[in-house]
């Protein structure tokens, strides 16, 4: 019952929202997704007594062909079940002071969002998975569409061809699983102890990593997400690089090491080689961007990619770093363009070296962008050091000079995040008569918010750790 509830708060809330008119749809909508967060919170303290029983709900769908409907919790499902519950309530509150044309329909998409996430992070059946993989696409469609920025039509429709394909492929998986699974289940523990002949492992491994590559993005499959995430609204924009892409890094480990263990060790030298690759040619392209949104775009697409390399490392380090930077990730990316999104909404100017002189007029909005900006470029202490060191030491036991590539992404990344902040905030005003206002009431909890939590989580990164090893262990021995 408790899964059941965890998706049900959201998709009712998503319902009702349809009917509500106004500034009281954005109410309602904070109100619910502080609501899922509260019974999150409570889920946890009960897998922590009494592990996964209680979240564990099996039904029978379908004798012919025989589909269940699978619904659990291990430690990591639970991890991204708790970023994608607490990001939404400060997603829902960033835009508390911007205008937005029919909120209901807006803030109902969300939440649709929001229950079709949890419902990919719980499911243990491949088909339940898969059509809540579909569910997750289809909000974020229209917000882009209906909310997005210049060319949406185009740039949106190239984002849905993309993640369709890939989930075409990644159905072709599935079939051929349920046809190759002696007692035709596409559950996942049944799957995991299909014993599947290395050749058609082979190219099972590229349906799904394919799949899973666009979702993310890794380089080359990447170039749907830089236009992508400037064009969609802002809050489109949290909820794709916030938690959408963690979809596709959260698959790597939950469906593809375990079920297809041949195709993963064959592949392995040259899908962790594109990461690697991948992490400094994102960087390069990241410093000589101008556009602020499309740089931290291509910042995500270097962070991702170092979090994939850990991945295909397989060891514990590799894995235990990509879940621990993913949380990471999705809390200072949304910081970072909810910034963005304050700065291009009080100059209407997106250009990094067209600002300047922010400190001046703003202290406040300053220091908490700074504190998101060390974050991101892994300062001690921060959230983003402890995966960072994890993922490094992961690559490093497998590869010692791919370590040392792949390293190149912290003095990168120091580049073009201190860079950026340097024009834009503490350099001198390039327009004339610069009007910025300081933080709003629900700017301010919303960054202290997430300042809060780049260092809790980079001081007391054990539970996130602890929560997820049992599972991480069992997914390495099979």
């Amino acid at each position: 019952m408790l899964s059941l509830t965890l998706l049900s708060i959201p998709l009712i809330a998503s319902l009702l929202l349809l009917f509500t008119r106004g500034g009281l749809s954005r109410n309602l909508a904070l109100v619910f997704t502080l609501l899922q967060l509260g019974f999150t919170v409570y889920a946890y303290q009960v897998f922590k007594t009494e592990g996964a029983a209680p979240f564990d709900l099996l039904r029978n769908w379908s004798a012919k062909p025989f589909l269940n409907v699978h619904f659990s919790m291990d430690g990591m499902s639970l991890l991204m079940v708790i970023l994608t519950n607490l990001l939404l309530p400060l997603i829902v509150l960033s835009g508390y002071n911007r205008e937005t044309e029919r909120p209901h329909l807006f803030y109902s998409l969300m939440l649709f969002m929001q229950f079709a996430l949890n419902g990919v992070f719980m499911a243990f059946d491949g088909f339940v998975y898969y059509i809540f993989w579909e569910l997750a696409l289809i909000p974020i469609y229209f917000i882009s569409f209906v909310w997005g920025g210049e060319n949406r039509a185009q740039i949106t429709l190239k984002f849905f061809i993309y993640t369709l394909v890939g989930s075409l492929l990644m159905l072709f998986g599935f079939l051929f699983l349920y046809n190759g699974s002696p007692a035709h289940s596409l559950d996942w523990a049944s799957m995991v102890l299909n014993k599947s002949c290395s050749c058609n492992q082979t190219w099972l491994f590229w349906l799904f990593f394919v799949a899973f590559a666009i979702k993310i993005p890794i380089i080359p499959f990447h170039t749907w997400q830089p236009d992508t995430y400037k064009t969609a609204p802002t809050q489109g924009t949290m909820l794709l690089s916030g938690i959408m892409l963690k979809m596709g890094t959260y698959s790597l480990i939950r469906w593809l090491l375990p079920i297809v263990p041949n195709g993963v060790m064959e592949w392995q030298p040259l899908v962790i080689t594109l990461c690697v690759v991948g992490v400094v040619y994102a960087s390069i392209i990241a410093i000589m961007q101008r556009d602020l949104k499309k740089l931290l775009a291509y910042s995500s697409i270097a962070h991702v990619g170092l979090i994939s390399a850990g991945i295909f490392a397989l060891n514990l380090s590799g894995l235990q770093g990509s879940l621990v930077q993913m949380f990471a990730h999705g809390i200072n990316v949304v910081g970072l363009f909810f910034c963005a999104d304050i700065i291009f909404n009080r100059t209407c100017n997106g250009n990094v070296e067209g600002i300047g002189g922010i400190r001046l007029l703003a202290p406040q909005f300053s220091t908490w962008f700074m504190v998101v900006v060390l974050g991101s470029v892994a300062l001690p202490l921060t959230n983003g050091f402890v995966g960072e060191f994890m993922l490094l030491y992961g690559v490093y036991e497998y590869h010692t000079w791919l370590s040392v590539v792949a390293g190149l992404t912290i003095i990168l990344g120091a580049v073009y995040m201190l860079r950026m902040y340097q024009k834009v905030v503490l350099g001198k005003a390039v327009m004339e008569n610069l009007v910025f206002p300081d933080l709003m009431w629900n700017e301010k909890v919303v960054l202290i918010t997430i300042g809060i939590l780049i260092f809790v989580t980079g001081l007391f990164p054990a539970p996130i750790i602890e929560l997820t090893e049992p599972v991480l262990k069992t997914i390495i021995n099979k």
